[in-house]
């Protein structure tokens, strides 16, 4: 399960002197000396391959490491960025993804946040193309009849 924005704020407001923790699906860790530069709504309008239009929203949290490893970001201080960020936001309820620069620049959708001692871990789990016509067609009653004709929605 994706974490919202809400649910996320309130984590970081109840364990205010915590030090955030990005924790990647492999369960190596962004640097300690990350912090997060720009908070973003991301909207994506799409067509898929079986002419479904589709729109995906999401809060993007880009994290940057820079040179000074002895500046580190506290939970208070980010749920500060995340305030300043109200103002470019639709709403709160949007899932979160933090994006990380490694050797090339990746989305990790945040799944769950947990309190660790000195830290709060933030659980990044994998993002996956897909899709979406053969998903479609998988939930479809009756398979043979999804695909019919080839202007159908769903082949």
């Amino acid at each position: 399960m994706k974490m919202k924005l809400s649910d996320l704020r309130a984590i970081l407001q109840k364990h205010p002197d915590t030090f955030p923790r990005f924790v990647l699906p492999n369960g190596d860790s962004i640097p300690a000396h990350a912090h997060v530069t720009e908070v973003g709504h991301v909207a994506k309008n799409f067509i898929d391959c079986g002419g479904v239009i589709g729109k995906n929203e999401t809060i993007l949290l880009q994290t940057h490491v820079g040179r000074d490893v002895d500046h580190r970001l506290k939970s208070d201080r980010f749920a500060k960025i995340l305030q300043l960020g109200e103002r470019v936001l639709p709403h709160d309820q949007l899932e979160v993804e933090v994006e990380y620069d490694c050797c090339v620049v990746a989305q990790y959708p945040v799944t769950e946040v947990q309190p660790a001692g000195d830290h709060l871990d933030i659980i990044l789990g994998k993002r996956r193309t897909q899709c979406l016509a053969q998903e479609r067609r998988k939930e479809a009653v009756a398979p043979e009849a999804c695909c019919a004709t080839a202007a159908s929605a769903c082949c």
